[in-house]
């Protein structure tokens, strides 16, 4: 075994390559560019969890736990679909051009690639999610605090899913909480208390142990064995770098043609083709069309546009956005997706 690859470095490429496989759990950073700040509002914060369940729903992720920071977000998620890049790249492009918007600048908000690491075992997913969750404690703002003050910053965080797990906020429709409570074993009613001790046993001293283990390998987070498995998935992409990006090792998410897509979601939205090109008030045909676009047929905002006849991408995303409002009330809207998917998935 390469000693760069024992210590974690990456050999003389110019690029990391991803590990990505269908059903890889992972924890995501997101930064600022040279550590500027991401977030200079609430507003802001807002609309990056927005943008976070677009893409969540919109690439069939299971994101399990967030914490937004200042300068920048940590996330943990599961892609069924082995398509981290794809959901990452919607989500950072989708904010960032907010972002600007809002704040009127240009150039790039986010430092150049988003981190991942894997992580595939579940105890340590459980405390990768306090080590998460912890984050508005640990820093040097509140080191001096006490106790029980720390707890108070914890509990008031209004921006991670810490509350929500601990029956202190509502809980978000984007957020798959089931796998990490379920750790927190039986009875059920009592998991959302288990896992409020859990984290807030860590809250004056980190586990030293796990943090330590997290600094091992860029590639993953867990024993002996998980850091193996990784090390030689990594030397098999070395071996394979002249693909340039992404390489799945169980299977590549397999996509319908954009005319199977098209046919499949007017079948079962009951209407011809030409409707598509007929704007209609409070009509779901285009944002379900450009859904499954999107998400059956690997279509890019722009491509799916073009498969409509409509003008741009923009309107594709006015489209999913209208989708995502609509979703969470509308119970004949969410059989029409999962029929999608029964179809298409």
């Amino acid at each position: 075994m390469p000693d760069a690859l024992l210590r974690g470095t990456v050999p003389s490429m110019a690029r990391p390559l991803r590990i990505t496989y269908e059903g890889a759990v992972y924890h995501v950073t997101v930064r600022g560019n040279d550590r500027r700040n991401i977030f200079l509002t609430d507003d802001d914060r807002g609309r990056f969890l927005t943008k976070l369940g677009e893409s969540v729903r919109l690439y069939d992720i299971r994101l399990y736990l967030f914490c937004l920071m200042t300068n920048h977000v940590h996330l943990v998620f599961e892609t069924p679909q082995a398509n981290l890049s794809r959901f990452m790249q919607r989500l950072q492009t989708a904010y960032t051009v907010y972002f600007n918007r809002k704040h009127r600048r240009s150039g790039h908000l986010l430092q150049g690639r988003f981190g991942a690491t894997l992580v595939d075992e579940d105890e340590y997913i459980l405390k990768l999610s306090r080590y998460v969750h912890l984050n508005p404690v640990f820093v040097k703002a509140h080191r001096k605090t006490s106790d029980r003050e720390r707890v108070q910053v914890l509990r008031d965080h209004r921006w991670s899913s810490y509350r929500s797990y601990v029956g202190r906020g509502e809980r978000l429709d984007f957020v798959d909480y089931d796998p990490v409570l379920a750790l927190m074993g039986r009875p059920k009613k009592k998991q959302a208390a288990s896992y409020r001790r859990f984290v807030e046993a860590g809250i004056r001293n980190m586990d030293v142990a796990f943090i330590e283990t997290k600094r091992r390998s860029r590639f993953s987070i867990g024993s002996e064995e998980s850091h193996e498995r990784a090390r030689q998935m990594y030397e098999e992409l070395v071996q394979s770098r002249d693909k340039k990006e992404d390489i799945s090792f169980r299977r590549d998410a397999s996509y319908h043609s954009v005319d199977e897509v098209l046919n499949a979601a007017l079948e079962i939205l009951d209407v011809q083709r030409e409707t598509i090109e007929h704007r209609q008030r409070d009509s779901m045909t285009r944002p379900v069309v450009a859904y499954a676009l999107c998400r059956y047929a690997g279509c890019t905002q722009r491509s799916a546009a073009e498969a409509m006849g409509l003008r741009s991408g923009v309107s594709v995303s006015l489209q999913l956005k209208k989708l995502d409002q609509q979703l969470g009330k509308d119970k004949k809207l969410q059989r029409l997706l999962a029929r999608l998917k029964s179809r298409l998935g």
